[in-house]
């Protein structure tokens, strides 16, 4: 079996050696509209290997917003708690922490208010790990080889906490495709898989309709008839979720079990964050794969984009768009910071990310 550090040394191996050109273009009114949040954003993309960092523009480019990329092998699942990310990569869950007072000495000066360093590893192996959450202080993952969803600790591999009913026991056999969850009052509250099956790799002979939306605490199917889901959040009373095969977003009322468009939008749609009236939903291209067979958003792949939608929740109007031309092709999580406009992030690997190295020691250990 694979070792922690053997997996570690596989994965800064596996880095690039040259930068990855990224070519983008953006709608005047991100800044503003990140401005008005107080907040930054999160993008993840396993293809790439790269968590995205967007925020404001510097003083007097209000309209503009800044990228920064740091690598994270296959970087999938992102969780956002006060202070502190989670990072989930192909076999490690990087833990990062913010170190405030470092943050008004980076250079430029004035420029972040945030300096997230790389504290911790959890290695997990190749679990397969897709969505995360904080729980207060328990990190729970969405462990989609074995079907379940999994809480960490540092005598074991994960310790499983919940699966779906038709699941009858843990294997690595990525029986349904469990890959995402909504939090709600600080606890799972519900679940996305591509098909309610119990055979290995099952889901697979039903993507096109199969896909369903778990209610966690009753085990009951709340929703069904959707094409490979994901990204389900709990925000002003519904369940909001992307339609990812038929590239919608989507509204359940999970009273009834209903399910309404609110927006098609133009790309395979994975990845949402909520605040307030406005959704930031991932967009990627679909890949020239089996999976994709049938699936409705493989007829549209000429016209796909990738990047992120601002959708007006109310009209299900697309006000905003981050278009990703070049380096990067498909989106798997977006995470707003609130209260955070422009973090820093020291990834596990700086040199690879051309960043200075930056270490911190408690103040007593001065002089």
């Amino acid at each position: 079996m694979e070792q922690p550090i053997e997996a570690i040394a596989r994965e800064i191996a596996a880095m690039p050696s040259e930068p990855r050109m990224v070519e983008h273009e953006h709608t005047l009114n991100w800044g503003p509209i990140l401005g008005e949040l107080r907040a930054s954003l999160l993008i993840s993309t396993y293809q790439a290997g790269k968590v995205v960092v967007v925020s404001r523009g510097s003083p007097g480019d209000e309209s503009g917003i800044r990228l920064s990329g740091h690598n994270f092998e296959k970087a999938m699942g992102l969780a956002v708690a006060p202070g502190r990310l989670a990072v989930v990569a192909r076999s490690v869950v990087w833990i990062l922490r913010d170190a405030p007072a470092i943050a008004p000495r980076l250079d430029p000066p004035g420029t972040h208010d945030a300096c997230y360093l790389t504290r911790a590893a959890l290695y997990t192996g190749a679990i397969n790990g897709h969505e995360a959450a904080w729980a207060h202080e328990e990190l729970w993952v969405v462990n989609t080889l074995f079907s379940c969803l999994c809480t960490l600790d540092d005598q074991h591999s994960f310790v499983p906490r919940w699966r779906p009913r038709f699941i009858s026991r843990y294997a690595p056999e990525d029986r349904c495709h469990l890959n995402a969850m909504a939090m709600d009052e600080g606890k799972p509250r519900y679940v996305t898989v591509f098909g309610a099956t119990d055979a290995p790799d099952g889901w697979r002979a039903g993507t096109v309709g199969g896909g369903c939306l778990i209610d966690v605490p009753s085990g009951e199917v709340v929703a069904d008839g959707l094409v490979m889901p994901h990204s389900p959040r709990v925000h002003d009373g519904y369940v909001w979720l992307l339609d990812s095969g038929r590239g919608r977003l989507v509204r359940v009322d999970a009273r009834d079990g209903s399910v309404d468009t609110v927006a098609e939008l133009p790309g395979y749609t994975r990845g949402l964050a909520l605040a307030g009236p406005l959704a930031f939903v991932g967009l990627s291209k679909a890949r020239e794969s089996a999976t994709f067979l049938g699936v409705p958003i493989a007829a549209r792949r000429d016209g796909l984009k990738c990047g992120v939608a601002i959708v007006e929740l109310s009209s299900g109007r697309i006000v905003g768009l981050l278009e990703f031309h070049t380096g990067i092709e498909e989106i798997f999580d977006i995470r707003l910071v609130p209260g955070v406009r422009s973090p820093l992030i020291s990834g596990p690997y700086p040199e690879i990310d051309r960043q200075a190295p930056i270490w911190l020691a408690p103040s007593s250990a001065a002089g």
